[in-house]
């Protein structure tokens, strides 16, 4: 005979092992009966045998009716059937079927206030386990056509290429019926049956607001010709020192960011994107794109505008493709031009520009360029170009590739080396111990060309250095890449 004992209660004597287990899941069973839902109870059965000439067992029903009393007195976890909604990596579970329909649907109704597109849950035919989708519906007959209109692929390209376009074309401006076309879910949207306790579901008016508020979101953004941070900034209305925060590669203001660059910025979007069409009706002044004159024998540096541009004004009957608040894109059905517009029209060169490397390795700034005060008696007040300390014999190297034009002793600079290059400027070294080069001897970028000195009016080794624009120094530092 066997002693029952379940999570630390006797319970009664059975005539094996066995049969206890079997007295439990009829415990089970009738605890399971008195619930809609799943219901989890800790079960710990320990059977304790024993040898007896005489002994009497308990009936099945004794046993049974302690079990279940043990059982009820024990952790219960109940659990009922729900649903659980998963969009991208966000998920939300709510009671019932209604729930998540209601919830749904009022993504769909923030941009379709007369609820002409009704959401269904449909079983989705891509996966082989029992994951519910969504089906959008409408009744409006005028909606039902206008969606007969392939999205993308073949047979889009065919249908803009043939009568459909034309018809279009043909189309007064109060033949078009304004107003919503089409509207879907952007993201992928699965809905799973499971079994939740109460304090895992989530209230149905909670749910909404969480799917349909804007919520602020990481984006990349890539750098298209032409921007600049602050362009970036106004455009996407987001605070100029926000996005350097958002984004490591990026020091201040003056970040160095190029065509193909991508950023973090964030924007405004809820966690459940809708995309809507709609047909409308506007006028407006617009611009020409400005058209470009491309001249080799420019660098891409040198532009000029050889035709001011004039707007021009026109009626347009359009599909505006919106995600949630904004415009995605705009598809024009049919145009009347009222005033021509004037592009303007610049010439540009296409010829990459040189650049300017520092011509020594090391060295410390030891004077900088502009105002400052003589050094030495006879010296100017004004530093036409900058100074590095470093030691005599220093290899100096061409800062830009061009011609010599002048190799050796220049009164005050002591022995010198003038460089001019493509671009019209000209580069000077000045205070050299030795000249590497002769004039008219054409020098690559990062070419040696000279040593550092002290020679001339120096107050100790260093070398001089200027760059030259049309004749007029400027400040090397500005230049150097």
């Amino acid at each position: 005979m066997y002693t029952v004992v379940l999570n630390g209660q006797n319970v009664g004597m059975v005539d094996s092992e066995e049969t206890a287990k079997e007295y439990l899941r009829e415990a089970r069973i009738r605890l399971a009966k008195e619930s809609d839902g799943l219901v989890f109870v800790n079960a710990d059965l320990v059977t304790e045998g024993q040898e007896l000439i005489i002994g009497k067992v308990d009936s099945e029903s004794d046993v049974v009716e302690k079990m279940c009393d043990v059982l009820k007195g024990g952790q219960i976890t109940e659990r009922s059937l729900a649903y659980t909604i998963k969009i991208n990596e966000f998920t939300v579970n709510v009671r019932d079927a209604e729930g998540v329909t209601e919830i749904l649907q009022a993504a769909l109704s923030k941009y379709d206030a007369d609820n002409e597109f009704q959401v269904e849950l449909v079983l989705d035919p891509n996966r082989e386990i029992n994951v519910l989708t969504t089906r959008i519906t409408t009744s409006d007959v005028r909606i039902r056509e206008a969606n007969v209109v392939p999205r993308a692929g073949a047979d889009r390209a065919l249908y803009e290429s043939g009568e459909a376009i034309q018809t279009s074309l043909q189309m007064d401006f109060d033949d078009f019926d304004y107003g919503l076309v089409d509207l879907y879910y952007v993201d992928k949207i699965e809905v799973i049956e499971t079994y939740l306790s109460d304090d895992e579901l989530t209230d149905i008016a909670l749910a909404k607001e969480i799917l349909t508020k804007d919520q602020e979101k990481n984006t990349i953004y890539e750098v298209q010709p032409g921007d600049t941070l602050s362009e970036i900034s106004l455009a996407t209305e987001i605070p100029l020192d926000r996005i350097i925060e958002m984004n490591e590669t990026l020091e201040n203001e003056n970040s160095t960011i190029r065509a193909g660059d991508e950023l973090i910025i964030t924007i405004p979007e809820p966690e459940l994107s809708v995309e809507r069409q709609e047909e409308i009706y506007y006028e407006e002044d617009y611009d020409a794109p400005t058209e470009y004159i491309y001249n080799d024998a420019w660098y891409t540096t040198d532009s000029v505008v050889r035709q001011q541009p004039s707007a021009g004004h026109r009626n347009v009957a359009a599909m505006v493709t919106y995600r949630n608040q904004n415009v995605a894109s705009t598809e024009i059905l049919k145009e009347e031009v009222t005033i021509a517009p004037v592009p303007k029209i610049v010439e540009i060169g296409t010829r990459i520009p040189p650049t300017y490397i520092k011509p020594i390795s090391g060295g410390r700034i030891s004077s900088s360029f502009g105002r400052r005060s003589a050094p030495t008696k006879g010296a100017s007040t004004y530093h036409k170009g900058i100074d590095w300390a470093t030691p005599v014999g220093t290899a100096v190297t061409a800062s830009c590739s061009g011609t010599v034009v002048r190799a050796g002793w220049a009164s005050g600079y002591g022995y010198v080396v003038y460089i001019n290059h493509e671009d019209g400027r000209q580069t000077r070294y000045g205070h050299l111990s030795k000249v590497l080069v002769s004039v008219g001897q054409r020098v690559t970028q990062g070419q040696k060309i000279a040593l550092s000195g002290n020679t001339g009016r120096s107050t100790g080794p260093h070398l001089h250095f200027e760059i030259l624009i049309n004749g007029t120094a400027v400040n090397p530092l500005q230049y150097l890449n």
